[in-house]
């Protein structure tokens, strides 16, 4: 199944749908005292999602083109947003950062979270040097704690596209990334969440960038350093993960920020990552003085 967040016409705030043949279907009509949000359907469990599925596939009324909503973030309220910083050896390499024996982990904070086709706007006394980073988003589906890598995919419950944009000037400035990462608007998110059935192997997509018409970046999941699996476990050691934790699991190699000579986003640029069979995620940006 696929999700999002949208605004319908004529709606004051965003609902949860599903997106069936670009339409989309208000999860909370379908079954009695229905989920409004990705994260109150997770909270639900299988039998709510086995609920949801059945009663979509029996519902005969109308739909709304999905083209005909405003898209909120795939994710609302995560209980914690956790990335995963050098988990592609070209992206650590072209940076001039070691990949360690450990997953380089830093956390992402609420107010950067922002939709598909919105605008992040940053001004240049800040940075101007704001890049992209396309990373596959994974969303926990139950309570994961010490879990196995054998067992790590079973706590998932879907995956999404994420654009890590991150101000290189203040990353290279401090010895914590959060900051740099987490400015209002930097972390989009979606357009879907794809349920983890849909997806039988989180290692073997395709991830991409395209920024204003130029491809970027260009690669496979299947060359991160670090598994999701591998993530998952690691990241669930001692740390309960919670149901709707997102994880950022890293950037391939192709940032503007290492290229020469170096192409980032600029006043009015637009910026799309994708992930084939998951989505793609388009940034508009604005910079002001």
């Amino acid at each position: 199944m696929r999700f999002a967040h949208v605004v319908l016409p004529g709606g004051d705030g965003p609902v949860l749908v599903l997106v069936e043949d670009g339409e989309a279907l208000p999860v909370h009509t379908l079954v009695p005292d229905g989920p409004r949000t990705l994260e109150q359907l997770i909270a639900g469990g299988g039998p709510l999602r086995d609920a949801v599925r059945h009663a979509a596939s029996a519902y005969r009324g109308e739909r709304t083109p999905i083209d005909e909503a405003t898209f909120a973030p795939a994710v609302l309220t995560p209980p914690s947003i956790m990335a995963v910083g050098l988990n592609y050896a070209a992206h650590s390499g072209e940076l001039n950062l070691k990949t360690d024996d450990t997953p380089t982990v830093f956390t992402l904070w609420p107010n950067s979270l922002a939709p598909h086709e919105g605008t992040t706007s940053w001004s240049r006394s800040l940075s101007e040097a704001v890049d992209y980073e396309a990373e596959l988003g994974v969303i926990i589906g139950r309570p994961a704690r010490d879990v196995t890598e054998d067992e790590a995919l079973d706590y998932v419950f879907g995956y999404t596209v994420v654009n890590d944009i991150t101000a290189r000037n203040v990353q290279y400035s401090e010895s914590q990334w959060c900051r740099a990462k987490s400015f209002d608007g930097f972390t989009p998110v979606g357009p879907y969440v794809v349920t983890a059935d849909e997806v039988p192997d989180p290692q073997d997509l395709h991830i991409w960038t395209v920024l204003d018409g130029h491809t970027m970046q260009d690669a496979s999941t299947g060359t991160m350093v670090r598994s999701v699996a591998k993530l998952i476990a690691h990241l669930s050691r001692g740390i309960t993960l919670l149901p709707g934790t997102l994880i950022s699991t890293g950037s391939p190699g192709g940032s503007g920020y290492s290229r020469t000579p170096q192409v980032l986003m600029r006043d009015r640029s637009t910026v799309t990552v994708g992930i084939d069979g998951i989505g793609e995620l388009t940034t508009h940006c604005r910079v002001v003085a």
